[in-house]
């Protein structure tokens, strides 16, 4: 038999399992297959086993590869005779993450080249290492002439598939070149320091002591922004809940609902949603709140509870369908924090995998969910309550139109977004923000007070 023939496998060559460049990107390229495919996301990386030491490439190979997936798959047309079939979607990835690495990890060609192949070969595919070697190659001949071609594209060159980047002109004709470009910025890591346990100007003293230096927020009042990201077991105090990973603009939410919280201690809230529970986590930080949080994820609901016992916090938990009542108790709320689901067009830089799983049609039955919720959770606010709606968006059909649709449907809705903020723009009856490069997320906000009668 020929073993050398696609579809055939040989066993995996003796050694190359110590080889750690070998593992990691064949770990990397199983990884990377569901998303390419378009069947899965990032999510899922912590199903793949790679040990403690290698966590950090692996994760940088996949989501550098995600961000950057259009113009890899350009160069990759350009560079195949013919594309490969289905089943060697795995060799698809191997060739992506190889030419990656020479673009934009500025790997040695030699180095690139022979690990990728040492990956084809631990994946069992012998045949592809003459092809792999062959692409790789030659992009590093002719690898300026290559890029200067598919770069003529936009989609490319931004790095966004087409319907997006039409969307963000559409919504945005000042700004959409700027937000796709922060789009393809991984993003700094913003903390939230833990009230209860000092301020943030005695957390940044401690980051400093630890070697992390970092700069207040401008806009989040707890807020703090590293110079440059760590994982979050070398933060001071992190095991014992000093502080937490949250964006700038996320933290917003805390300064938006302080005139229906600070005043009223005790205050029955809802926080509908509520996965991962970041939001939750800041409410119960600052405010003495009675807080209920519910979310239809089982599964996100325990990354809660998980949350809220490293910082020593209490909510009452509920696994319920935020757009039914049969998880209510019947008794209203003096405040809903309504953290729709959406597209997250303002924080791909932070999932790159949103630019090739989202669809046009997505953000249609997006829309009819999010205004699902806000009529059932409208109805769940006392009188004089007040209810946020917040989406980590850059969209209008989710934000400024969604709002506006409501409350012409809806009479005894007022918004009271302030005008006086220093952050983010107005947005209809709201205020977005967009994903600003070095800064906070993409993020929406619209506060709206239920009156009376």
């Amino acid at each position: 038999m020929n073993n050398d023939r696609p579809g055939n496998r040989r066993p995996p060559s003796r050694g190359l399992h110590n080889d750690t460049g070998v593992v990691v990107r064949a770990a990397a390229a199983s990884a990377l297959v569901p998303v390419i495919t378009g069947k899965g996301s990032l999510n899922d990386l912590d199903d793949h086993q790679v040990v403690a030491r290698d966590r950090a490439l692996f994760k940088a190979l996949c989501y550098g590869c995600c961000r950057t997936l259009p113009r890899l798959e350009a160069l990759a047309g350009e560079l195949l005779v013919k594309p490969f079939k289905a089943r060697d979607a795995d060799i698809q990835a191997l060739l992506l993450l190889g030419i990656f690495q020479q673009l934009y990890l500025r790997v040695p060609a030699h180095a690139a080249v022979g690990e990728t192949a040492g990956a084809a070969r631990l994946l069992g595919k012998e045949w592809a290492t003459r092809v792999l070697n062959g692409c790789l190659r030659r992009l590093q001949r002719e690898s300026a002439a290559l890029q200067a071609e598919v770069d003529r594209d936009p989609a490319v060159a931004l790095l966004h598939p087409r319907w997006l980047l039409k969307a963000l002109r559409q919504a945005w004709p000042d700004d959409w070149r700027d937000i796709a470009m922060a789009n393809n910025d991984p993003g700094p890591m913003t903390l939230r320091v833990n009230r209860r346990h000092g301020d943030r100007e005695a957390y940044l003293e401690k980051l400093a002591g630890a070697g992390l230096p970092a700069r207040l927020c401008s806009h989040a009042p707890d807020g703090v922004t590293l110079e440059t990201p760590c994982d979050v077991h070398q933060l001071p105090g992190f095991e014992e809940g000093h502080v937490s990973v949250q964006d700038e603009a996320a933290q917003l939410t805390g300064v938006l609902l302080g005139p229906a919280l600070a005043p009223r201690p005790g205050a029955r809230v809802l926080d509908a949603c509520c996965a991962p529970g970041g939001k939750t986590a800041q409410l119960l930080e600052v405010y003495n709140i009675d807080l209920c949080a519910v979310d239809s994820d089982a599964a996100r609901l325990s990354r809660v509870e998980d949350a809220l016992a490293r910082l020593g916090l209490a909510a009452t938990l509920l696994h319920g369908d935020a757009t039914q009542r049969n998880w209510w108790d019947g008794s209203l709320f003096d405040a809903i924090l309504l953290d729709a689901p959406c597209s997250g067009s303002g924080v791909i830089r932070r999932h790159p995998d949103i630019k090739r799983l989202r669809r046009p049609s997505d953000i249609v039955k997006l829309a009819q969910l999010q205004g699902r919720l806000l009529d059932n959770l409208w109805s769940l606010l006392r009188p004089g309550g007040t209810l946020l709606y917040a989406t980590c968006s850059v969209l209008p059909d989710e934000n400024a139109e969604q709002i506006a649709a409501f409350l012409e449907r809806t009479p005894n809705a007022l918004a009271t977004t302030p005008d006086d903020v220093a952050w983010g723009r107005p947005a209809g009856a709201g205020r977005q923000l967009l994903p600003a490069s070095g800064s906070h997320d993409g993020f929406f906000y619209a506060r709206l007070v239920k009156q009376a009668g």
